[in-house]
This record gives C-alpha cells, structure tokens and sequence, in this order.
C-alpha cells in the first residue's frame, strides 16, 4: 500500500522544493495568539473574498505556520519564507486558502477516492435562472 496519498498535508512548491504544509489546532491558535483579537475565521473570510483582501504578514506567516505543523523546524520556516520575493505573494495567498480550505473542509480540497462506476465528485452547476418555477406558491404566472 502507497501511503503518500493518505496524509492531510497539502504539498505545495515553495522555494523551490515541494513541501508538506499541514495546520493543526496548534498551529491555528498560535495564529490566533499572534494577531489577536484577529482570529483564523477573519483572514478566512479575507481569503475567499468575503472580507476586504488579507494583510501579506498573515498570508506568510499562515503558511510558515502550515510548514511548521507539517514538521519543519520554526527558524528554518521563517527563513523560508523570509527569503521569498514579493512577487511570491499572490501564489502564498493562493496556498493559503488551499491550507485553510484542506483545514475546514477537507472534502472540498482532496480528491475523493472513486468506487468502479462512480462519477466525479463535483457540485451540479447551479442554474442561472433563480425564478420560481411556474405555479410555485411564490410565482406570479
């Protein structure tokens, strides 16, 4: 049995290599111990466009947070992303909703094992019409 597909962990290429990022509650309330009294649901609020746009500290050290819950050792995580361009910041934002969203939902982020004749498991496109339908209790016709 391969047991590199069986891991939480996100893996993602950061300076150059791929690596694990995982966050565990550990990791979430040394965010939260950090920048309180802004808290893990704010910047997720941040990073799905639902709040105005995150700050770029909270983006690094979130994902310097998921290195460290990963395994990596603190200083060398923080040299790690120290050391990364700002023209690195939009790709760290995007691992950064990938991370919270592997965190809250994990379902959502990781491919779902199929059985023999299973579909793809993707939401139905919603319709674009929101009308009630014809007769409904709330139509007009």
């Amino acid at each position: 049995m391969a047991v590199a597909g069986t891991s939480d962990a996100l893996s993602e290429m950061i300076g150059g290599e791929i690596r694990r990022l995982q966050l565990r509650n550990a990791e979430i309330e040394r965010f939260e111990v950090q920048y309180a009294p802004f808290g893990i649901f704010e910047l997720w609020d941040q990073l799905i466009g639902k709040a105005s746009p995150p700050q770029v500290r909270h983006v690094r050290d979130l994902v310097a947070l998921g290195l460290i819950g990963a395994g990596m050792d603190d200083v060398r995580a923080d040299a790690l992303l120290a050391s990364l361009p700002p023209s690195e910041n939009l790709f760290l934002r995007g691992v950064a909703v990938r991370l919270l969203g592997l965190a809250f939902v994990p379902a959502a982020i990781k491919p779902q094992k199929k059985s023999a004749g299973s579909r793809s498991v993707r939401a139905a496109p919603a319709s674009s019409d929101t009308a009630p339908e014809s007769g409904s209790a709330t139509s007009a016709v």
